[in-house]
């Protein structure tokens, strides 16, 4: 990429999940290969970029109103460059330029490298950029924290949940070359990274639409020929046989999909790499091999993002989300049963169209039962382009989702408080991030668990150090920092 005759500076609001901050990396990356420096404000950038989603209604709202700062803005320095890029930006790519005529380039989440060819080209007439091209490995990423990285393994997905835009905006499930995300894992670490988190809309479906003849890692075989999937093993000695260049013979190798827990025994034998996550799963599709990887692992962290969504088997199925109650219900027992003290956290929508007060009631007996270390609740809201923003029977009143959602809220956090009681008297390794958030005199860091813990000690960012625990709320905990572990 040229870089610019004169330095200008960008300024990038993202909106969203992680995902979209990923994106966020590759578009700094990308502008600061071109010259750009990043302004701390939007008022002093001459390219405001806005990262969008259309997930969750306040997401939209949010921007639309930053959105309207940006006219403002647009109105006093003419020359100021308005980018729309993101989810938001693919669900409406027909009408973007209309309903905004101040914005000059709008792109997909899949056209993030056609931002530098708009911003290099001869002329900065209005563009938009919608066509799914799969996902661009080579753009560089400039990330917040030196320690810590996301590395995206799939694009897109398959599943047709009745509520969600995903489909529409990044395309279909598309997973990347296995070989490319493990030395793009070894580059992060050479280069400091301890801790990456794996993303992917579904990041347990991994692999299916790849093949190689690599047999499976031995520790992983028995659970798929358990489970009657391919293995790459050869099963019998009459198998076919090839002749080889010095006249012997070799059993023909049967190509098998890659899979997900491959792909995190693979990433977490790296040397350098000292926690591995990830988000976020399918219900459907997790399955023994991963479980037990977590179980063997230390890499792997003692979390699972496992979104429940309802608690009741009839809005399941008018969600579409292809597992009821009880199948969710298994998963988690299977989950304990390999990792008792894991922490499990999860999604959970109130008032989707057709919720009777015992559908809720379903959802607080699941949420109860299986105690949850955290949940992200959210109150439906009909998405463009989804199933259920055409469903016109059985709306919930916004009173009873409010209603209903306090009630979810507090049993959430109840279980939650009672669940990270477990956490107290112990030493736990915590991973520094930095300064406490409330007070600058401590540290703050993260468990295996991803619980945030505030504590007394020394330490610079990146570095793990053991903190003995003290005290827990329902979200983080509270300590310090054990020299005689340290010393040892």
């Amino acid at each position: 990429m040229s870089t610019l005759e004169t330095t200008k500076r960008y300024h990038v609001t993202t909106f969203g999940c992680q995902m979209n901050e990923h994106d966020s990396e590759r578009m700094k990356g990308m502008l600061e290969s071109l010259g750009y420096d990043e302004a701390p404000v939007a008022d002093e950038a001459d390219l405001i970029l806005f990262n969008t989603c259309s997930i969750r209604e306040s997401a939209d709202s949010r921007f639309v109103a930053h959105l309207g700062h940006a006219k403002r803005m647009k109105r006093e320095r003419p020359e100021v460059v308005i980018g729309v890029g993101g989810c938001w930006a693919q669900s409406v790519k027909d009408e973007v330029f209309r309903r905004f005529p101040f914005v000059d380039v709008a792109f997909g989440p899949g056209q993030i490298n056609r931002l530098a060819e708009f911003l290099t080209s001869d002329s900065l007439t209005a563009q938009g950029y919608f066509e799914f091209e799969g996902f661009p490995a080579h753009l560089p990423t400039k990330r917040d924290r030196d320690f810590q990285a996301w590395v995206q393994i799939a694009v897109g997905c398959n599943l047709k949940c009745a509520y969600c835009i995903v489909p529409s905006t990044r395309g279909r499930e598309s997973s990347r070359p296995f070989e490319q995300l493990v030395e793009e894992v070894e580059r992060l670490a050479a280069d400091g990274v301890r801790e990456v988190t794996l993303l992917g809309q579904n990041v347990n479906a991994y692999g299916r639409d790849l093949r190689t003849t690599e047999p499976l890692p031995a520790a992983l075989a028995p659970f798929h020929a358990a489970a009657k999937r391919p293995t790459g093993r050869i099963a019998a000695l009459d198998d076919a046989l090839v002749p080889l260049a010095d006249g012997s013979q070799a059993p023909t190798l049967r190509p098998r999909p890659r899979t997900f827990a491959e792909l995190l025994t693979a990433v977490s034998a790296i040397p350098g790499i000292e926690r591995v996550r990830y988000t976020s799963p399918h219900p459907k599709d997790i399955r023994e091999d991963v479980v037990a990887v977590h179980a063997a692992l230390p890499e792997v962290c003692q979390h699972i993002h496992l979104p429940l969504q309802s608690g009741s088997t009839a809005i399941l199925k008018r969600m579409r989300r292809t597992y009821d109650q009880q199948r969710f219900l298994d998963r988690v027992a299977m989950i304990r049963e390999e990792c008792p003290d894991i922490a499990l956290t999860t999604d959970i929508i109130v008032g989707f169209p057709g919720e009777t007060e015992q559908d809720f009631q379903d959802t607080l007996d699941v949420v109860d039962q299986v105690g949850f270390d955290g949940a992200f609740t959210f109150v439906f809201s009909a998405r463009r382009g989804t199933e259920a923003a055409e469903f016109t029977e059985g709306l919930v009143p916004h009173p009873v989702k409010v209603e209903r959602m306090e009630r979810l809220v507090e049993l959430v956090q109840r279980r939650s408080k009672e669940r990270t009681q477990r956490f107290v008297g112990r030493t736990l390794d915590v991973l520094i991030e930095g300064p406490s958030r409330n007070d600058p005199e401590r540290l703050r860091g993260r468990t295996s668990h991803n619980k945030v813990v505030n504590f007394t000690g020394f330490g610079e960012p990146g570095t793990t150090v053991p903190v003995e625990i003290t005290a827990a709320t329902s979200q983080t905990l509270s300590g310090e920092m054990s020299l005689l572990s340290a010393l040892s």
